[in-house]
């Protein structure tokens, strides 16, 4: 009988098991999906009153560069490419000052203090990264930019979270594309201990933990794709069946260190590697995080990247009292299936 493997994350202390026993091939996940709900969607043009005032809109001008703007005194721009602005339900809010900041009333209570934003990728509804041109994403990737910059200016402001929920299963609750921003007054749990084993790791070896890694993945049967900029791999230790990451080739903190040439062949990894979650799995719901270092913290020794999390798995009462979790894909498994979908897709993107 062949044993289940437990694997330890790269950084983190958690632990993963393999359940080669329970091995499920990646298509066995392909699901029917639900009849998509109609109505209004508040995120597609001419429904801009449906929302707050845009922070920052992308519009074309003449000779097709993009123009940055915001709405105001309730004029609402139309014909944009991007907008941004506060959720309607945010998580965290902004201080009456910014020069106040966060209060913490005791050890164990604290003010929300931060942003929420959303960012509605495209003017068309289902321009999801899994089919939108590279062009579109290119400036969905400069809006995250944008909001790196324009949050992490802001005094009270540690972290900043970009993410984005696919489906409803993986917790969308409208279904036109679009990913959030949240920033936060303290670093993310996950975060930190990333920053700390990094940092013992450069500490004792003189090199970032995640170039190493880069390195042994690259030539691993875990390897999916790389172009000039990236390179994708399903990790060691995947808690979830069909996970992926996404490195920069170069070591970098985080995302502002990105040049131009490296933002549009992020743009291109995205379109390329989800296109092929989508196609092998007949469009998943899923989840996926930039994991990117707070301010200019930990530059050295800290490697910023991108987790996609497909949700196809539910953890149930063993996955949440012990933060043990059981994956029934093994990474290398997932790797064969996902870098056969990603040359497929290749043929196929537009720019």
């Amino acid at each position: 009988m062949v044993l289940n493997e437990m694997r330890k994350d790269y950084l983190l202390d958690r632990w993963v098991v393999i359940a080669t026993q329970r091995k499920r091939r990646p298509t066995d996940f392909v699901r029917k999906h639900e009849p998509a709900k109609t109505g209004a969607c508040p995120f597609c043009p001419s429904n801009e009153s449906m929302t707050p005032a845009a922070e920052l809109v992308y519009l074309r001008s003449k000779g097709g560069k993009i123009r940055k703007e915001q709405d105001a005194d309730g004029f609402r721009h139309k014909d944009w490419l991007i907008r941004v602005f506060p959720n309607l339900f945010p998580a965290f809010t902004p201080p009456e000052s910014e020069k106040k900041g966060t209060e913490k009333k005791n050890a164990f209570l604290g003010e929300a203090v931060g942003h929420h934003d959303v960012i509605v990728e495209s003017p068309r509804h289902d321009e999801h990264p899994g089919v939108a041109s590279v062009r579109q994403l290119g400036l969905v990737v400069d809006a995250y930019v944008d909001r790196l910059e324009f949050l992490l200016a802001k005094p009270y402001v540690r972290h900043v979270s970009i993410f984005r929920n696919h489906g409803a299963e993986a917790g969308a609750s409208l279904s036109h594309a679009h990913s959030q921003v949240i920033a936060t007054p303290f670093v993310p749990q996950i975060v930190r201990e990333e920053m700390d084993a990094s940092k013992r790791f450069w500490k004792n070896h003189g090199e970032c933990a995640l170039c190493n890694i880069l390195k042994k993945e690259r030539r691993s049967e875990r390897f999916i794709w790389e172009n000039g900029s990236f390179v994708v791999f399903a990790p060691w230790a995947s808690v979830n069946p069909l996970e992926f990451w996404i490195l920069p080739k170069k070591h970098q903190a985080s995302l502002l260190d990105t040049g131009r040439r490296e933002r549009l062949d992020l743009a291109v990894a995205f379109r390329v590697c989800l296109g092929a979650l989508k196609t092998l799995l007949d469009d998943p719901p899923y989840n996926y995080g930039l994991h990117i270092v707070p301010k200019r913290e930990a530059v050295e020794f800290y490697h910023w990247h991108i987790e996609i999390y497909p949700k196809l798995a539910i953890w149930a009462g063993f996955e949440k009292s012990t933060g043990i979790y059981i994956n029934t894909v093994t990474p290398e498994d997932a790797a064969a299936s996902l870098k056969e979908a990603t040359k497929k897709e290749e043929k196929g993107i537009k720019a």
